[in-house]
């Protein structure tokens, strides 16, 4: 499927003009293999003439510069933003909209499932906890030590105050017009989503994204239900609403959401087949399971990961094997601290 709106390399520094008042700012995340953050300015919806901001990208002052110059071609500048809506909780997304709320008095919004997880990174002051913690459930004891050996904590107080309000599934009115807050949990528990009915755009944050699978379940807290299974559900639930353009965090905006849907939806068919595949007939945990499947769009053996990348790969094999569980295709138990799957016969 052609994407008209495929314009090149989709990171680059500037301004994308959606539709007339909506624009696509990709704001920079260095280290990152994802590049960088898209955020959205919505000029024509706030009553008091401000902008509306989708997202706030991560607070470095690379991308407030980046930020700044984007806002000037418009004709604006950061005192304009009156409201920052956040699709989740993690720094790329939310850091930036606290620091603009600190310095400006922009008000932020974030999802309510996401208030047991700030509050939880306010207790234990470290992002890795749960997902460390879940590699050595996984098996994976030593790769834990070394990515908490080699990687800082990412906890910062300052990123991690509490928003403004609260969203649920709600529709936020404002003077020019109204956004749908879809909670879509599965990336994060408090995930949500934004759909703009009348211009027919749906602000997805990393729920779908037009290039990669989002990783599932990374945050600080542990989940109250498998968040693959949480995901597999909000996936479904974008086919309910009508199709739109997608405008997500990362990537280049696509002509069609429920396209990327059924191209998601697929993928973890396939990879929860290859994951019942590589289980075999044994007894083994996620992390030997991790290590024989193949990873990433360049089929790259798992030895080839970095460690940060090795936890993502072990942890997205456990949430694979959890709902093979609760689709009655494995069973698990726990042995000697670690889970142990095997098949159904």
């Amino acid at each position: 499927m052609t994407r008209r709106f495929d314009q090149g390399p989709w990171a680059v520094d500037g301004i994308q003009t959606v539709q007339p008042g909506v624009h696509r700012v990709p704001l920079p995340l260095p280290h990152d293999g994802l590049k960088a953050v898209n955020v959205y300015l919505l000029e024509d919806l706030a009553e008091d003439g401000g902008l509306i901001m989708i997202d706030g990208g991560w607070a470095i002052p690379e991308a407030r510069k980046a930020l700044k110059e984007a806002l000037s071609t418009i004709g604006r500048d950061l005192g304009d933003i009156s409201h920052i809506l956040v699709t989740h909780i993690h720094r790329d997304h939310y850091a930036q909209a606290v620091e603009l709320r600190r310095s400006l008095g922009s008000r932020v919004y974030l999802g309510a499932g996401e208030l047991p997880g700030l509050e939880m990174l306010n207790t234990v002051r470290d992002g890795l906890a749960s997902p460390l913690k879940s590699l050595r459930q996984a098996g994976a004891g030593e790769l834990a030590d070394h990515v908490q050996a080699t990687h800082p904590n990412p906890y910062q107080p300052n990123d991690w105050e509490t928003p403004d309000r609260w969203l649920h599934a709600e529709i936020l009115h404002f003077g020019g017009g109204e956004l749908q807050v879809i909670p879509t949990p599965g990336h994060t528990q408090g995930h949500v989503v934004f759909l703009d009915k009348r211009r027919g755009l749906l602000f997805s944050g990393d729920h779908v994204l037009p290039h990669i699978t989002p990783s599932i379940g990374f945050e600080p807290i542990e989940p109250t239900r498998p968040p693959l299974a949480a995901y597999l559900d909000s996936l479904h639930l974008m086919t309910q609403f009508p199709d739109t353009l997608l405008l997500p965090a990362h990537g280049p905006v696509a002509d069609s959401t429920h396209t990327r849907v059924a191209e998601l939806l697929a993928h973890h068919n396939d990879r929860l087949r290859e994951t019942a595949d590589a289980l075999g007939d044994g007894r083994h945990d996620a992390f030997e399971v991790a290590r024989r499947l193949p990873w990433t769009r360049r089929v790259v053996p798992f030895s080839e990961l970095s460690s940060f990348h090795q936890m993502l790969a072990v942890n997205e094999t456990v949430a694979h094997l959890d709902v093979l569980v609760l689709q009655g295709r494995a069973m698990v138990a726990s042995m000697d601290g670690a889970n142990q799957y095997q098949r159904e016969r």
